[in-house]
């Protein structure tokens, strides 16, 4: 049947395998598992019916059964009555349930058979559908560790990155120039002020002595 083959695929699948095939690997878990629910309940509603299938098979053997032995008391009773008409006809009917009755215990053996299957298939199901969602929550967790893991790798190497490294370097001398500049245009501007001052007391001085030369003067 497709519905066993189906379930026997899902049994054997291997998580880590699908895992390592995966692009998403927590959508794919999660798919996986809902899938497995599907064919268990299908499975369970396979077997519902199978086991309906054989209850009416054997329960159409038996009845044949006692259909063929009525007959075939019948048959007696005739022969008993010197009817070998009767009795004949009555071992044709006889003969007939009895076929009828073997037709249908072979076809309750093979659906006995075949309920075992499906048992048995819902058995192994209902184990690996447990073992996946037991580790289903451990494979999430370690699927977002290394996902967290490979990020923040990624961020070191990023913040490694020497042409960065060379650009924030030749930011940070940019900056110290700038600074050097700055102060040493201050320097150059306070320089230009005390020289404009000493000029002022440097002609103070020159005015003070020529007004004391022209006193001298006038005075001789």
């Amino acid at each position: 049947m497709a519905l066993l083959e189906r379930v026997r695929t899902l049994v054997r699948a291997n998580l880590n395998d699908l895992i390592d095939k995966a692009e998403d690997p927590e959508k794919m878990l999660k798919q996986l598992i809902l899938d497995m629910e599907n064919q268990l309940i299908q499975v369970k509603t396979q077997v519902a019916v199978s086991i309906a299938d054989q209850h009416m098979l054997e329960k159409k053997q038996q009845e044949n059964e006692q259909n063929a032995a009525d007959w075939m008391r019948k048959a007696e009773l005739a022969v008993d009555k010197r009817e070998d008409d009767l009795a004949r006809a009555a071992l044709e009917r006889h003969h007939s349930y009895t076929q009828m009755a073997e037709s249908f215990k072979e076809q309750a053996a093979d659906q006995k058979v075949q309920v075992e299957n499906l048992k048995s298939a819902l058995h192994k199901l209902e184990q690996k559908l447990a073992e996946a969602q037991a580790k289903v929550d451990l494979l999430v967790a370690q699927h977002r560790r290394s996902r967290a893991s490979l990020k923040a790798s990624t961020a070191q190497m990023k913040i490694g990155d020497q042409s960065k490294l060379a650009a924030f370097d030749r930011l940070q001398q940019k900056v110290v120039h700038t600074e050097a500049a700055s102060e040493a245009a201050a320097e150059m501007v306070s320089d230009n002020l005390d020289d404009r001052l000493r000029k002022l007391d440097r002609d103070d001085q020159v005015d003070r002595l020529l007004a004391e030369l022209k006193a001298r003067r006038a005075a001789s």
